[in-house]
């Protein structure tokens, strides 16, 4: 908070599913990109660190079609310069604003499929998260009553869209945008523009993870987060 109006003033496009392993790694064939080595991994008590888990090793099986993790701000801006590069398209990062305005696709209730206690139990519809598939694993953690059927990560396009056609964007894993951290919307930009004062070694993450209890997926939920940090939710 505070809430506050954004006038998105020009069309933009915004990629349905999140970024795959596939299209990371056609990334990397192309280019020769090496991302260190190193990812934190979620622990069922919080993060430790792998030092030789990257994202082509995330400690759980992934297959093309899966959304890459480990991958830090740094290498999501890499990967889309060289898209931008590649196509001549003015690929991008979304801004925070943007970001929030395509999960929301016209909603404003906490979730884009509703709230309350409902919306929980609908939560496997539409986003992968704590779950019933969970509370083996990690008996103590909040799960949704309902079973997505998905410990880690999900092939993209699993789950029911949005109402703008965009899917995974809450749950699965979080995604990076283009913003310095803020922990106020003070002094936010109005048109929708990405922030970019403010404490820039920190990222703004959006749309809460595989890993996340039910109640953080929510359409305004945030994270700032250090630019060079790999996880494999994110």
């Amino acid at each position: 908070g505070p809430q506050h109006d954004v006038t998105i003033a020009a069309a933009l496009a915004i990629g349905t599913t999140e970024v795959t392993r596939a299209q990371f790694a056609a990334f990397i064939a192309a280019t020769g990109y090496a991302p260190e080595p190193g990812c934190r991994y979620f622990t069922g008590a919080g993060f430790d660190n792998d030092p030789k888990a990257s994202w082509a090793a995330p400690r759980f099986a992934q297959t093309g079609d899966h959304p890459v993790v480990c991958v830090n701000w740094y290498d999501a801006l890499a990967y889309v310069t060289w898209l931008r590069d590649t196509t001549g398209k003015p690929y991008r990062l979304p801004s925070e604003a943007e970001w929030e305005y395509a999960v929301r696709g016209g909603t404003t209730t906490r979730r884009f499929w509703g709230d309350g206690p409902e919306a929980l139990v609908a939560a496997c519809t539409y986003a992968n998260a704590l779950d019933a598939t969970s509370q083996e694993v990690w008996p103590d953690l909040e799960s949704s009553p309902c079973d997505d059927g998905h410990l880690t990560t999900n092939p993209v396009g699993a789950f029911a869209p949005n109402p703008f056609g965009l899917e995974g964007m809450t749950g699965n894993v979080w995604e990076w945008t283009e913003d310095c951290w803020h922990d106020s919307y003070d002094g936010a930009p109005a048109d929708g523009r990405a922030w970019l004062t403010g404490a820039c070694d920190r990222r703004v993450l959006r749309g809460a993870s595989w890993d996340d209890v039910p109640k953080d997926l929510r359409s305004s939920n945030r994270l700032g987060v250090p630019a060079e940090n790999r996880y494999n939710s994110v």
